[in-house]
């Protein structure tokens, strides 16, 4: 991934941890919300996504990050949504997790 490439989805991702939103993120179509967001950047013939959630108060999860390789239209491909599904799931597991840990402690 080029350096520009990563810099704009670092900034995304500092601007989400500081309870904020990048000016072209924007809500991923197919989960309902708002909570998964999807960063796309061009970078001369290639396009690049990033894909996190804010789902979980005070987290931010980075789901999938990846160069788009369909040529035809602008639809995230099937195993890229499969994936991104799989590690929200992952990411609830986790973050459940933590706040029962949590909930011991307290």
């Amino acid at each position: 991934m080029p350096e520009d490439v990563k810099d704009v989805f670092g900034h995304a991702i500092d601007l989400a941890q500081a309870g904020g939103k990048h000016q072209d993120a924007k809500a991923l179509s197919g989960f309902g919300s708002a909570g998964v967001l999807e960063v796309v950047e061009d970078f001369r013939s290639d396009t690049f996504r990033a894909v996190y959630t804010v789902k979980f108060a005070g987290w931010v999860y980075v789901l999938h990050c990846f160069q788009k390789k369909s040529k035809s239209g602008i639809k995230t491909p099937r195993e890229d949504m499969d994936l991104i599904n799989a590690r929200l799931k992952v990411a609830k597991q986790d973050f459940e997790a933590w706040q029962t840990q949590q909930g011991a402690r307290g």
